[in-house]
């Protein structure tokens, strides 16, 4: 059997792994499964989330194992995750095998390196030294997290809604979500993918940041590719289906090698081989980028820090975000330093209230998850959120912690409180119209009832007296689930409103 035919099994076995990863991770379907597993694996998350916390990543100790197992893979075989594993690269491979040119002369040219794919490692040590200041925005390019956003937020809700529109169901146990913003995510994606229709994997080769830390540590490759120089006769057929575009032709490029094989299976006189310990002459180790570049990149990095910050306050003045994050977050500036973007909390929540954040939450909070209670709301009993977040930004909580029956893992007690609602009375009916309405108090879900009616005696423009019941919150029991917001019957804007502040109205 081929190496080629092993390794497209290995790469369609991944992929579907990771479809059925993102599948299982929707209510009522977790049920114990490690939904967030490839998430968990990928050693940029635990690099940069270590770096951006100050804490040895720890969330899933199988994952931080799994993310372990496979830089030293990297270090003996080189960039095999890249060539047999990764989801991102198994899409851009396939819509390059639908699309691209078939002529020997076009996959020659392109599977040619390019000066320009050094920036995948600008990217990177961009990224990295962003996440020593605390600013971790590794999550916008990491191929993990970008395809788990994509088809969380623009793919599967489009295959969903065309299910159901045939009469076969859903992915979605319920109804099709909806996101904010999720055509401009979808659009990136399919750019990403389509790229790949011009140059073979595009994004692997000149953008993705993992791939770019897998190059590095690839240098310690012990098994890697050798061409026999003595045998070669120039052919240049080894490049045709190159993955990686490494030179193999040449002096291998050890930081671009995808470990495909096809170099291998491709040359007629056997001149390529997979070879324990070649000379190192037959290699370069390091990415082709010189000093003054990481130098520059690591500057860049160091600009994103202040920038960012400014670009939309993280934490207002009064030290209390205006937006709400989902239970069980930790506050808003370790949130940050720990959420990755992947939207895997999004995916999980059974009412569609978690949304990805546009600028509202500034650029460093773009694509985080947030609550907008007017698409959906935050069931009291559900902690799904916190089980599948693969870094810990939202902490996994069981119903009794979140509940308040039990102890949670900061030590604090009584139930998760993320907001507390507050009247317009402007728009509330029985406050602005004198017209009865007790929606609010009658789906607020606590026990006691946070939401009280308090009957009032009101004068009508007529002189007429009439008793009205009008609604009032009391703020020690209200837990900002954001029911009452949702099933308010005043069109737009509610007349109840959620907001993060706490314990206060």
């Amino acid at each position: 059997m081929r190496i080629a035919n092993v390794r497209v099994v290995s790469q369609v076995f991944f992929l579907l792994l990771f479809f059925a990863c993102l599948y299982m991770a929707t209510a009522p379907r977790i049920s114990g499964f490690p939904t967030s597993i490839f998430l968990e694996a990928d050693p940029l998350v635990a690099v940069a989330v270590t770096m951006a916390t100050g804490q040895l990543y720890h969330i899933g100790a199988t994952g931080l194992a799994l993310g372990v197992i496979l830089l030293v893979a990297t270090m003996i075989l080189g960039r095999i995750f890249c060539g047999w594993i990764c989801p991102m690269g198994t899409l851009q491979h396939f819509v390059h095998w639908l699309g691209f040119s078939r002529t020997a002369k076009a996959r020659l040219e392109g599977n040619a390196y390019r000066k320009w794919y050094w920036l995948k490692y600008v990217i990177l040590i961009g990224f990295l030294v962003a996440a020593a200041f605390q600013i971790l925005q590794i999550g916008l390019l990491d191929p993990i997290a970008l395809i788990s956003r994509s088809f969380t937020d623009a793919i599967f809700p489009v295959i969903d809604h065309g299910l159901r529109l045939l009469g076969l169901g859903g992915i979605a146990p319920s109804q099709t979500p909806v996101y904010a913003g999720a055509w401009f995510i979808g659009i990136v994606f399919a750019a990403f993918l389509l790229m790949s229709l011009v140059i073979p994997r595009f994004f692997c080769r000149a953008l993705c940041p993992l791939g770019a830390l897998m190059g590095v540590f690839s240098r310690f490759a012990v098994w890697r590719i050798h061409r026999d120089p003595g045998t070669c006769t120039g052919c240049n057929l080894c490049l045709k289906g190159c993955e990686g575009a490494s030179d193999p032709h040449a002096t291998l490029r050890l930081s671009e090698c995808m470990v495909c094989m096809n170099c291998v299976e491709d040359c007629p006189h056997g001149s390529i081989s997979f070879k324990f310990l070649p000379p190192q002459e037959s290699a370069k180790p390091w990415p082709d980028l010189s000093g003054r570049r990481a130098v520059l990149a690591g500057l860049g990095g160091a600009i994103l820090f202040p920038s960012v910050r400014r670009a939309g306050a993280t934490v207002p003045l009064s030290g209390t975000p205006g937006w709400i994050r989902p239970p069980g977050s930790h506050p808003e500036a370790d949130f940050l330093a720990r959420c990755i973007k992947c939207d895997a909390c999004i995916h999980s929540c059974p009412t569609n209230v978690l949304q990805p954040a546009g600028l509202e939450a500034g650029f460093e909070g773009l694509w985080t998850p947030i609550l907008d209670m007017r698409v959906g709301y935050c069931d009291i009993t559900c902690t799904l959120c916190g089980y599948v977040c693969p870094t810990g930004a939202i902490q996994r909580l069981t119903p009794d912690q979140r509940a308040g029956e039990a102890e949670r893992p900061d030590g604090t007690d009584g139930p998760v409180q993320i907001g507390t609602a507050s009247y317009d009375r402007g728009r509330c009916l029985p406050w602005a119209m004198d017209t009865p309405c007790v929606v609010c108090e009658e789906v607020c879900p606590t026990s006691p009832k946070a939401i009280w009616n308090k009957k009032e005696t009101v004068v009508g423009r007529d002189g007429q007296e009439r008793v009205m019941q009008r609604p009032y919150v009391d703020p020690k029991l209200c837990v900002g689930c954001g029911i009452c917001e949702h099933e308010c019957p005043i069109r737009g804007p509610a007349a109840i409103r959620v907001g993060s502040y706490i314990g206060t109205v």
